[in-house]
């Protein structure tokens, strides 16, 4: 048994942990590994917004465009693709892009090709909406957990190894206790949304600026590779509560400090489905996360139900990431999106 917390980030507590030394988790899991020399990674969602289905083929093309330009200079090492309708009944598809190496981002991001394309005027005239939510945690700031080992999805594809069983989950407050930075900081949100630029009710362009620990998690599920029975628990007694966690947190999230949370379908290139899927949600803090994951009846089911199942599967691929990041290392940029998309909903004006 192993600190999810690898040894070169470990240092004096000055916050104690939720268990004591001697705790034994009632099932194994793991998380992912990298060496030293990751100082942080930059998780980047870009999305193209359409509404119906004779804006599809545009906004397909312009989700191709995107992954294109993965292919530049300085592109990302991991990506993936997802479709989601939101509650105003607008869809949505996410590029979603991992880079190891902050410089190689910034590169990316600031190359005549991809800085050319998204300051043109035409983003503001061809009928789609744009946003690109992007955040660089540090090492410290960000934590994993997966029930299985191997091909890890995500951030864990930037990692160089996965652990050992490890000693913190499968109690209230594991979440934390996985984090490095819990160690001696209580990763406390400072200030609130703020719109800097543009009006998010007239659309165009629009900024918004985070504050310091704004949380991203992303919790996922893979059924490519179940059996029969393994595909029938996740779709008849997983997701049905899951599907209720997401549609809460989506639809009432924000009395609780859940900025934003999209549950998402992963595509191929032509946006046809896979056997994939998983949540993104933005909230104010660990903090408020917690809360609704100890306390909501919502999530308690979906406790309940992984809790019964988890030792035994073989197939069925269940893990998370959260993450913490500094409001210097956060963006949050829209091109005529609804003003209810992301951050844009709960930013003071």
């Amino acid at each position: 048994m192993e600190s999810a917390i690898d040894k070169h980030l470990q240092c004096p507590r000055t916050l104690s942990s939720r268990v004591p030394d001697d705790y034994q988790p009632p099932f194994p899991m793991w998380t992912g590994r990298a060496d030293a020399s990751l100082q942080q990674v930059v998780m980047g969602y870009l999305g193209v917004q359409y509404r119906g289905d004779e804006q599809r083929a545009a906004a397909l093309q312009a989700m191709r465009g995107i992954v294109a330009s993965f292919a530049l200079a300085d592109g990302p090492l991991s990506h993936d693709l997802t479709h989601h309708t939101d509650n105003s009944g607008y869809d949505n598809l996410i590029v979603v892009g991992y880079w190891r190496d902050p410089g190689a981002h910034c590169r990316w991001l600031r190359s005549p090709e991809v800085s050319a394309w998204w300051e043109s005027d035409a983003r503001l005239s061809d009928g789609l909406g744009y946003f690109r939510e992007m955040v660089a945690p540090r090492a410290e700031q960000l934590e994993t957990l997966y029930a299985f080992k191997d091909q890890l999805p995500g951030v864990g594809a930037l990692l160089d190894n996965i652990s050992g069983d490890i000693k913190e989950h499968g109690y209230w407050g594991s979440m934390r206790d996985r984090f490095p930075a819990s160690q001696t900081d209580w990763m406390q949100p400072t200030g609130e949304l703020q719109v800097v630029a543009g009006n998010p009710d007239k659309g165009g362009r629009v900024v918004v600026l985070g504050h310091d620990n704004v949380a991203l998690i992303r919790s996922g599920q893979d059924w490519v590779e179940a059996e029969a029975e393994e595909r029938a628990l996740y779709l008849n007694e997983m997701l049905p509560s899951l599907q209720d966690g997401m549609d809460f947190l989506r639809d009432q999230g924000k009395e609780l400090g859940c900025y934003s949370n999209r549950f998402v379908r992963n595509i191929d290139l032509d946006g046809n489905l896979l056997d994939i899927a998983y949540n993104i949600g933005h909230w104010r803090s660990v903090e408020k996360l917690e809360r609704w994951a100890e306390s909501h009846p919502t999530h308690l089911r979906i406790f309940v139900t992984f809790f019964r199942v988890a030792a035994g599967l073989t197939k069925l691929r269940l893990y998370h990431e959260v993450s913490v990041s500094d409001a210097s290392n956060q963006v949050f940029e829209y091109i005529n999106c609804h003003p209810q998309t992301g951050m844009l909903r709960d930013a003071k004006r």
